[in-house]
């Protein structure tokens, strides 16, 4: 049976998944202990040309950005490897890719001289604007003054093409005085338990359930295995918007870490053909039977449900595959190396 996929209209090109920070929540288990593997120029230029013929700019133009429109450099941390990024850019322009910008985590932004000067060279090679993260999470890693640093420059260089991801985590710092890095135990000292996830989005996914275990139950019920049966992937599985195309060559569902739909470098031919997903049976499972199948196709090879159950269908997901990948190889579950820097 051959699957279609849609064709993506935005997304995020993922240089590598090394970054500065190990952060307890990441979607991707990006981390300092990851080989670099940046992307290589040659797979750079040809997932930059085919996405060219899909990317649609923000609503409000190619000269702006939108989170779920254009395309982002992101990772890891894309800082890290300064000259990739610009040379990204650089052909992303040439290509005329509409609403390009940049995802960070600030860790870079040492003085206002250094930040200033990355940015504006960016922003001269075409680059559109910027998206900076502030969460509990990376606050373990980043002094809060580097972010404040970031953003504060950066409305000097990219205008009202700056994006806070969450503004209201950046509230919450502002107002309690932040400077340095702060633990997660001390943050939620500092939050009221019914703030915690108040006006901001939380997924329970990738490296969360994991490594937040112990301190998610106070916030978050758990459920049986059956209890997600009958929902649907939320986000959608298969959808056109916001996908990821990492440095191995995967086409990223979403924010589905360690789920590749094929060859991004070879997108349209992947675009036109579809996937036989008898040839994949992960996909094939989460895409006819979402993950009532899945689960009785993993218990078919030993996995054995969590007694105490699971904080969200992405933790379901996540942990049937963790459980899989090293069962038998599957050509879906890529790359290994994520299911590796989950804990």
């Amino acid at each position: 049976m051959i699957k279609q996929i849609p064709k993506p209209i935005s997304g995020g090109l993922i240089l590598s998944y090394k970054c500065s920070a190990e952060c307890r929540h990441c979607m991707y288990a990006c981390s300092p202990k990851w080989n670099g593997d940046w992307i290589s120029q040659e797979d750079l230029k040809k997932i930059l040309m085919q996405l060219a013929g899909t990317i649609e700019p923000s609503p409000y133009g190619s000269e702006t950005m939108s989170l779920n429109y254009g395309l982002h450099f992101t990772g890891g941390e894309p800082f890290l490897n300064y000259e990739l990024l610009c040379k990204a850019v650089e052909i992303a322009e040439e290509l005329n890719i509409p609403s390009t910008f940049v995802e960070t985590n600030c860790c870079w932004c040492v003085n206002d001289e250094l930040t200033r000067e990355k940015l504006q060279l960016l922003k001269e090679k075409g680059l559109r604007g910027i998206l900076i993260s502030v969460n509990p999470f990376y606050l373990e890693y980043v002094p809060f003054e580097r972010t404040e640093r970031a953003i504060r420059v950066s409305q000097e260089v990219f205008g009202k093409n700056l994006m806070i991801y969450q503004k209201e985590y950046y509230r919450r710092f502002k107002e309690w005085g932040v400077k340095d890095r702060v633990s997660f135990e001390n943050y939620l000292k500092l939050e009221k338990k019914e703030d915690f996830a108040k006006n901001v989005e939380f997924f329970i996914m990738g490296r969360a359930p994991y490594k937040l275990e112990g301190k998610l139950e106070e916030f978050f019920p758990k459920y049986q295995a059956a209890y997600f049966f009958n929902e649907p992937c939320r986000p959608s599985f298969l959808r056109s918007w916001h996908n990821h195309f990492d440095n191995y060559g995967n086409y990223v569902p979403g924010y589905c870490g360690g789920i590749s739909l094929g060859d991004c470098r070879n997108l349209e031919s992947l675009l036109e053909e579809g996937v036989e997903i008898e040839e994949y049976p992960v996909l094939g499972f989460l895409i006819n039977e979402d993950l009532k199948g899945l689960f009785q196709f993993a218990k078919d090879f030993g996995y054995m449900e969590l007694r105490e159950g699971y904080f969200s269908k992405c933790h379901l997901c996540i942990d049937i595959r963790k459980y899989l990948v090293v069962k038998k190889e599957f050509k879906e579950l890529k790359p290994i190396e994520f299911y590796l820097h989950l804990k």
